[in-house]
């Protein structure tokens, strides 16, 4: 097991602060990113990671008083 160091623990935060997406768009840019590498490696993941939102989708709506989507 590793045990880094104290410098090499705020390396790392600075460089996941610098490296973080600055808008809705970067982040999503990189979940899709991520999503694409993580099927090449697990191809039964499904193709499209939007697919099964519709019920997250549904109770986020619930949760802030929205009325549900059409």
């Amino acid at each position: 097991m590793l045990n880094p160091s104290p410098r090499w623990l705020a390396f790392e935060r600075e460089d996941e602060r610098a490296s973080a997406p600055r808008s809705f768009e970067e982040a999503l840019a990189r979940f899709e990113a991520l999503w694409r590498f993580a099927r090449s490696v697990r191809p039964d993941l499904g193709e499209d990671w939007r697919a099964d939102l519709g019920p997250d989708f549904a109770v986020a709506r619930a949760i802030n008083g929205l009325p549900p989507a059409a």
